[in-house]
This record gives C-alpha cells, structure tokens and sequence, in this order.
C-alpha cells in the first residue's frame, strides 16, 4: 500500500509522474479546479472582510472523493499542482476540503512544484517541498473576487439596459475595448494619396533599383508628391537632367549585426505560433500543456518542456551549458558566443517565474521525437526548440552598402539611392529567424552589382507609381495578444480563455483570422466606456495587476485592495442602474426617411439583435420593425439596404390545401409559415430570395421529419411518445419522462406514461445544461488563509506567474445564471419561429 499520496492537476501529469516516484507513491489527479464559488448572489461577502463561499464543482466530486480516499490510508500528501498562483489556489482548496473532512489528522502536508517533469526536476522537488504560500493563495483570492464582484454586478446590469447572456469583465472588456477602438480607426480611416518615384539602372549587365531620396534640394518624404501631375514633372525633369546616364556620386559600406530572439515566454510563444503556425492562443496551450505533461518517447513517458505559463525570459544554467554544448556540437565553435547570453523580460507587470519555455533537453531534437508525436505537437515543439538553440547562438552578420546616384547632365536636380545587403555570418538565423506581424515577407539578401565611385551607369527608365495610405490592420491572434501584454492587461496565461470568451458571448467574430466587433459588441464596449470609464481604462487594469502582485510577495493585505476598488465601483453601479435607460444604451442611428411613408427610418440594438425601425414610439400607429441581415452592421447598412429588410414576410402562395406560405424572419431566425405552423428555413435558404416550389419542398420535409417523431399519441391526454435527440421519451408539454432501458416505446399504455411522467422532474426545473440541482445545502464558509501581520519583505516569488490557460480569467465566467428572457409585447422580433428546431 503507497504510504504518501501526490495531487497533481491532470491524469497526463499523473502518469508521467508515476513512472518516476515508484511504489511509495500513489499519483491522483485533481482534474484541475476542484472548488469555486457558489453561483449565486452573496457568495462573496462584501459586509464581511469578503469572505468567500466555496462549493465543490460537481464534475470533479468524484475526484475529491478518491484523494480523500486516498490520503485516509496514507502518512503524507504531497500536493503537486502547477507552480503559478491558480495551482496554489488548487493546493489549497484540496488541503481545506481535506481539513474539513478530518482526514488530515496526524498527516504530514506538503507542497511541490514541478517546473519540467523530468526524472530529475521531480525526484529533486520532492527532496525539497514547502508549505503553502498564503500570499499566492491571498492573491488568486483577490482575483477571483474580483471577478466575481464584476461579473455578478456589470453583466445583469447588462442584460436590464442591453440584453440577455451578456457579459462584462475586469480583463475581458479592456481588451474588447482594444478591437473595438481599432474598428474605430478603421471606419474613420481617409485614404491618402501618394506616388514613389524609382529609378532601373544596368551596371555591367547586372540590373538594380534605386528610389528618389532628394529632389531640387528637398528631401523626398511619403507624400512629396500627391498627385499624378507633380510625380510626373518630377519623373521628367529626372528623365531630362539624366539623359539615360547616372552617375555614381557615393558609396558607404558597413556591417550590421543582428541578435536573436530571447527564449519564449508564454506571450511570444502565443505570438509566434500564430504567425508561423496558424494556432490560436488556446490551441497553443493545449499542445503547450502536453508537451510539459509527458509524452511517450522510446525513453518513456518524459515531460519535453518546460513549464509554460511564464513571464521569465532567464534560463537555468545547467541548460545553457547543455545548449552550448549541443551547439558547439552540431554547429561549431564559430556558432557559439564567447559568454553565454543572458536576458531581461520586458514586459509590463512581468513575474519573473523559474525559466523561459524550453525543451527540456535539447538533445532530444525534433526530428528524433517525430515518431512520438502529433503533427500538432511536433511542429510546436520544434519551434521552441529551435528558438532556444538559436538564443545562444552568435549574431547575424550583413554587409550593408548604400549607393548614391545623381543625373549626368545636371547633378542638382535629384539624387538617387539604392541599398543592399549580403548575409555573411548566418549565426543563429541558420536555426531560426523570428517572425514579424504584418510584414510582407522575411529579410533576404538584396545584392547590388559591384560599383565605384565616379562609375556612370545606364539610367533604363524611371517610374512613377501610384499608392493610398492603408487603414491600420484589425487584430488577430498574435497582435491581439502582444497588445494586452504591452498595456499590461492581464496575464499572459489567460490570453486564451479572454479571445475565447470574447468570441463566445458573441462580440467578436473572425473573418481572415482577423477579430472585427459585431454591432453588439461595440454596443457593450460604448456602454462601459462612457459609463464605467475608469474600469476599462488601461492603465487602471494594469494598475490593478500591479496591485495583485503586491499581495503575492505580502506587500500588501488583500481585503484592502477589494475594499480600494469595491466601494466606488458598487456606488456607481446603483447610480448607472438608476440614470441610463435603454434608449440610451441602444445607440440609434437615423438612416433618413421613409419615402412611402414620410417617416424616420432608424437602426438600433434591441434584446434580440440590431434591427431597422420605421416610424417613432410617439407616432399613433405602432412603429414597424425588420431585423438585420447576417453581415449587415449598424454602423454601416444605408438607408436602401435598411428598407429592403421590410420586403418581410413575403407572400409566397398557397399549399395544395389552401393553406397561405409566406417567408419571414424571427426571434429564432428566419422561416416558412404555412397557416399557423411554422418551419425553420437552414442556409442556403434565404427568405428573401426562397421560392413557392422550394417553400412547400422544406414543408414536405418537416411533416415527414414529424411523422417519424411522434411514436404514440394520446391526444385526450395531452402525451405523446416522441423520437428525441437522444432517443424515445414520453412528453406532457410540462414534464419529460425517460422510457425504462429494454422497454418498446410503441407498447406503452396511457397509464405507464403517466406513470413514468408523474417520478419525472417538472421542465425547467433540472440543473445547469440537464445536470441534477445541487442539494439545497448552505455550503461552509471557507475559511480565509491567515496572513502575517507585518511580513517581511523579500525577493518576489519565483511561482507567482499567471493563471492557467483554459481557467476563467475573466468575469464572464462568474457571471450569474439568469432567468429566461420574456419577448415584450411588440418587440422587433415578435414573429415566431420554428422552436422545434
């Protein structure tokens, strides 16, 4: 029987683990958090120090129960989770639940970090554990509340003047703010028009180019010539004082080195994947995450890389002597510095964590750990590879040579320029070359052809070409993230789960692997900047992060950075409850008038979507409404394209019973009507354009689909035996019943059906997405870890890095479940569609 118990987050890292720690040791896995707060009001006490109610998360009951388990037979637990702030955070609810479940007793507590989950980092971590860091676990608390006391005030607040399912967050917003703003930009965007003057030269049968750098004495700038008539005039007077000669007036030659790129930190690894790789942040981490977790090679299990949540730029020295080493080895000694590099993270409110991500040895390359892996994994761990190779390699060496040109005839008239460069000292560029956002293409060789000054070369022609200024380029992943790192907005780690939740609420969309805000999106953003200015102002997000990393290195006490930022917050909460009204957070757009009727037509956010208006609340007849159409935008649809939406509902004809169709759109999209019964119409079918014949084709299909539904039918009753979507159950309209395994759906009687309809739960009154309700049980109150006094101060933790990717970063995961929205009386998206589906 294993005698000391180990807690780690994942059965991945449990079984590379195992391998290495032998028979003493039984390896559990958590399956990442295994508390959090009630889902309800309250459970964040404001009126007492925050004392914060914690329940167990239901998926992972089962888990908490085998560690318990677990931890009764054995003399000592190790908990092992990640080494950042959200892992002690997870050390420490499993060591309360523990605690309160008295299992503790008698039993040595420790706790481990893992770094590299390698042999060696394990067996080393385990000879030196340490006991949980009250200021880590103070600092994730701070957060969570955070979140939790943004999310549980701003979204419902949302959902009252905006509509249903929305959210708002301490991180998310900020960084909606972002693509919102360069949305902005782009739509006040005026392109500008400006021509480049370049001349072709032949020196010795050798071709080259060189542009127009001073002209009549002036320096050439962009927009020197802004127009077709000045670029030519000066192309001709070029022309005219050359004669078709050119003469080589100065030639300057110098070296220029370049250095590589430091090693990844968790943001430059999301930023270079995406450039290089195409992978979004998340699906970075999660290749990321099992590359450090273990993978099966011809050694074992061994973890490749390691720990890659971090804001650390430094290596270890053990490794930079094995890079060198490998180096020296595989590339020569000219490859290698005399010094090993050393370097300094950047970036704003970095916490220095244990390294850089790195491959755990580099003398497992890429190409020996193909066979093993992914093609996923191998071509990411083939990037982190060569990034840390490179990084101790010796510079790039160019030879740059600048040539000045002016026309034989009349030298004042212009000067000409031509640049080159020729790489020759590759260094690290022969193992990688980092990539650039936005840019055309790589540095290459350029090569001019050899000259000498006074040398008078063919001038072949001269060109004039025309260019505009192009707006600024919208976000993607690798921009995105690279801004909210520079404005210090978050942690890296949580990079992922912001796009994502961005992108789930739905205020963003991606075309081109570009992020463009969708009109509700830009409502949410206005929303909050002109009314909660302060919270989504970059400098008070990165402001707060400073402050959470203050209270990780027991600089300053939790409950009064909560106290600092709750107070204002919750009073102009209530003020902005009570002052914005809808209207005003609808953000009407007059589009001109309605030359059928003489009235405004408008644009505007209703609880269902943006939609066109006709007409006023204050006119006598009620105003007519038309939703928009997919791509359409609020800031964009004219005043044509908005009255077009009203061609709906369009009379279509009539059934072979008599029965009128006609095409429209609802609440739940856009659909067929045929009498008093409705059918949802799917892509490419659209109800502007879908004819009769089509009409009645999707009629035909929806009678044929409900035919094979409905199995047994007990109309004096009210039930039915319907064909669901994961397979036969009874109905009353109020309560779904599950027909008993081995049972013909088709035998049942009208007494087994009420029967079974009567043990059944009433609809809506099930858990979560059809998980059982939680007992109705007060969960305990947590108690808070205990914080000293008056800490002394030291040298920042090594493991106060940033949560962990794929963990709510935001508060959009705290935010509050909410009834479902009623349709009011009237609303733009009154006309029904198919609920069935």
């Amino acid at each position: 029987m294993a005698s000391k118990v180990v807690v780690v987050e994942s059965p991945a890292k449990a079984k590379t683990i195992g391998k290495y720690l032998g028979k003493d040791y039984e390896i559990l896995a958590s399956y990442g958090h295994v508390r959090d707060l009630v889902p309800k009001e309250g459970a964040v006490d404001t009126g007492n120090g925050y004392r914060m109610r914690y329940e167990v998360i239901e998926r992972n009951t089962r888990h908490v129960d085998a560690i318990a388990r677990a931890v009764k037979k054995a003399d000592a637990v190790y908990l092992a989770t990640d080494p950042d702030r959200e892992g002690e955070a997870i050390s420490w609810h499993l060591a309360e639940i523990l605690r309160e479940r008295g299992v503790l007793d008698g039993r040595e507590l420790h706790r481990v970090v893992f770094y590299e989950i390698t042999e060696r980092e394990v067996r080393e971590a385990m000879q030196g554990p340490r006991q949980l860091s009250a200021d880590l676990v103070n600092a994730q608390q701070a957060r969570r509340a955070l979140d939790y006391l943004v999310g549980f005030n701003l979204s419902p607040l949302l959902w009252k003047k905006v509509q249903p399912k929305l959210s708002a967050g301490r991180v998310q917003s900020p960084a909606l703010r972002l693509i919102c703003e360069r949305e902005d930009e782009i739509e006040a965007f005026r392109p500008r028009e400006y021509w480049s003057i370049e001349a072709d030269l032949r020196a010795a049968s050798a071709p080259f180019a060189a542009r127009l750098a001073e002209f009549r004495g002036e320096k050439v700038e962009q927009f020197s010539f802004g127009n077709e008539t000045a670029a030519s005039a000066a192309r001709q007077a070029l022309l005219d004082a050359a004669g078709g000669r050119a003469r080589v007036s100065a030639i300057e030659k110098k070296q220029r080195r370049r250095n590589p790129a430091p090693p990844f930190t968790t943001s430059t690894l999301q930023q270079e994947a995406s450039r290089k790789l195409g992978y979004n942040a998340r699906r970075t981490m999660m290749i990321a995450q099992r590359l450090y977790e273990g993978v099966e090679t011809g050694e074992g299990t061994v973890g490749l890389i390691t720990y890659m949540r971090t804001d650390s730029v430094n290596l270890a020295s053990v490794a930079i002597d094995e890079i060198r080493g490998f180096i020296a080895s595989r590339y020569g000694s000219d490859n290698l510095p005399a010094q090993p590099r050393s370097y300094k993270t950047s970036a704003k409110n970095a916490q220095e964590a244990h390294e850089g991500v790195r491959p755990t040895s580099v003398a497992r390359t890429p190409e020996s750990l193909r066979q093993f892996l992914s093609e996923e994994q191998f071509r990411l761990y083939d990037l982190i590879w060569k990034r840390t190779v490179a990084c101790q390699m010796v510079p790039a060496v160019y030879d740059m040579v600048t040539v000045d040109l002016t026309p034989t005839r009349d030298p004042a008239v212009a000067r000409l320029r031509a640049s080159g460069s020729t790489l020759v000292v590759p260094g690290f560029i022969a193992v990688y070359q980092e990539g650039r956002d936005d840019a055309a293409e790589e540095e290459g060789d350029r090569i001019l052809p050899p000259l000498r000054e006074g040398d008078d070369i063919d001038l072949v022609e001269v060109r004039a070409d025309q260019h505009f200024t192009e707006p600024p380029p919208r976000y993607n992943d690798a921009t995105l993230v690279k801004a909210l790192e520079e404005f210090g907005i978050g942690r890296p780690s949580t990079y992922a789960s912001i796009i994502s939740t961005l992108q789930d609420r739905g205020y963003i969309e991606v075309d081109g692997k570009r992020f463009i805000p969708k009109d509700i999106g830009r409502i949410v953003n206005r929303f909050l900047t002109d009314h909660f200015t302060r919270y989504v102002d970059y400098g008070f997000t990165a402001h707060m992060e400073d402050e959470l990393d203050e209270v990780s290195r027991g600089e300053r006490d939790w409950v009064q950075v909560l106290d600092e930022f709750w107070q204002p917050f919750a009073a102009l909460v209530k003020d902005k409850e009570a002052s914005v009204t809808r209207e005003m957070v609808a953000q009407a757009r007059d589009l001109g008038i309605d030359p059928a009727s003489g009235k405004p037509v408008s644009v505007r956010m209703g609880r269902f979507g943006p939609f066109a208006q006709i007409g006023t609340k204050d006119d006598a007849e009620k105003p007519r409404f038309a939703g928009l159409r997919p791509g359409q935008k609020m800031a964009s649809i004219t005043l044509d394209e908005a009255l077009a939406l009203f061609q709906l509902p369009r009379k279509l004809g009539t059934t072979a019973d008599g029965e009128p169709v006609q095409a429209s759109v609802g609440r739940f999209g856009p659909y067929v009507q045929y009498g008093k019964k409705y059918v949802s119409l799917k892509p490419p079918d659209d109800p502007y354009t879908v004819t009769l014949e089509r009409a009645l084709q999707v009629i035909e299909e929806k009678k044929v689909a409900d035919a094979n539904r409905l199995i047994l039918d007990f109309p004096e009753a009210g039930i039915q035996v319907l064909n669901g979507r994961y397979g036969p159950y009874i109905t009353d309209r109020e309560r779904n019943a599950r027909i008993p395994k081995g049972e013909d759906p088709k035998s049942l009687t009208l007494d087994q059906c009420r029967e079974l309809l009567a043990a059944a739960p009433p609809r809506g009154k099930r858990g979560f997405r059809g998980r059982k309700a939680a007992p109705a049980k007060a969960p305990a109150e947590a108690p808070q870890p205990k914080k000293a006094a008056k800490p002394a101060k030291r040298k920042a933790s090594k493991t106060s890095k940033t949560n962990k990717a794929g963990k709510a970063a935001d508060a959009a995961a705290a935010a509050p479940r909410k009834p479902r929205a009623r349709r009011a009386k009237g609303s733009p998206d009154q006309a029904p569609g198919d609920s069935s589906g």
